[in-house]
């Protein structure tokens, strides 16, 4: 099944961890909500990228374990150091949704467009597939973010997909530079307007238009940051809908 319309859903959310680290993990709510925005509740094809990551193998080996079991079933498009799918466009095109794992945003956009993978991704999002995703894979979708992917101290990406023309700040509430760095960003004309999400909260987008705000929990919100003309930034909370919990 597909989306009736073009469909994004850009977070700052994820799995579900268990007490065991970081490779305990479950599908979250925010993964059955995009498997809902797909059309495809009954059972979920999902394909992960974690190619802002570098692909490793433990983590992808965590997302076939965290789907185990459940409804969905799970596939992955690995790149490095080549990629694991002779057809990638069919294969793609073949999803309900596409999760993007977290990392290096900049990083990401890059191997995607080295291996002409946007170009394919725009036409499945096209198609009706979901495109969604955490952090850098929230952020590729925009026209770009804040960033870590070029040290410790975050900067400006101004390189997105730019399928959705805006600035997209993650972690907003988590990560004490995330906020005044989009407000820096934004008032100086380097990224335009946009959205952000706290920590459990997602951005879901028909079209290039933004249609609602979810979380996970209780608790975090999303945010429309806009640019006066003196050059200051007025962040409003958005209306923000707690998903309810899905059996796996």
């Amino acid at each position: 099944m597909t989306a009736d319309i073009p469909t994004i859903l850009a977070t700052s959310a994820g799995f579900e961890r268990g007490r065991r680290g970081n490779f305990d993990i479950r599908p979250g709510r925010i993964h059955h909500f995009a498997a809902e925005l797909a059309n495809a509740t009954a059972a979920p094809k999902i394909c992960v990228l974690a190619q802002a990551t570098g692909d490793p193998d433990t983590r992808i080996g965590a997302f076939y374990a965290a789907f185990a079991g459940t409804k969905f079933t799970v596939s992955h498009l690995q790149l490095f150091p080549m990629p694991n799918i002779d057809d990638i466009r069919s294969h793609i095109l073949a999803q309900d949704v596409i999760w993007v794992d977290g990392g290096s945003v900049a990083n990401l956009c890059a191997v995607w467009r080295v291996h002409g993978l946007d170009e394919i991704l725009h036409e499945a999002w096209q198609a009706g597939v979901v495109m969604s995703g955490v952090s850098a894979g929230s952020i590729c979708w925009h026209a770009g973010g804040s960033t870590d992917s070029f040290g410790l101290t975050l900067r400006g990406f101004t390189d997105g997909l730019g399928w959705l023309p805006y600035s997209n700040g993650v972690h907003y509430d988590a990560e004490e530079q995330r906020r005044p760095k989009m407000h820096e960003l934004i008032g100086d004309g380097t990224l335009p307007d946009g959205f952000a999400t706290d920590d459990g909260a997602g951005l879901v987008y028909r079209g290039t238009s933004l249609q609602e705000v979810v979380a996970d929990r209780e608790g975090p919100l999303g945010y429309e940051l806009k640019r006066a003309t003196d050059g200051t930034v007025t962040e409003t909370p958005l209306p923000t809908r707690i998903l309810p919990v899905y059996p796996n």
